[in-house]
């Protein structure tokens, strides 16, 4: 039973949260002949300010960029 953890900053939609498991699934199913019911994933959200690359925080370095509008 594969069980798949995701890491993601905080700010997206619960559709493209439901998007992402079903196409990780999907991965999983066709590649590794796995069933459907048998995948779990787990999406870990993380605050942007709590994420930096190349020495500067993700929240800095990109604001605003990926909000999505309803969350």
């Amino acid at each position: 039973m594969p069980f798949i953890t995701v890491q993601i900053a905080k700010g997206h939609s619960v559709e493209k949260k439901r998007e992402l498991a079903k196409a990780i699934t999907d991965a999983l199913v066709t590649t590794m002949g796995t069933k459907p019911e048998w995948v779990t994933v787990h999406i870990d959200e993380f605050e942007r300010e709590n994420w930096a690359v190349g020495g500067q925080l993700h929240i800095d370095k990109h604001a605003g960029r990926h909000i999505e509008k309803g969350v």
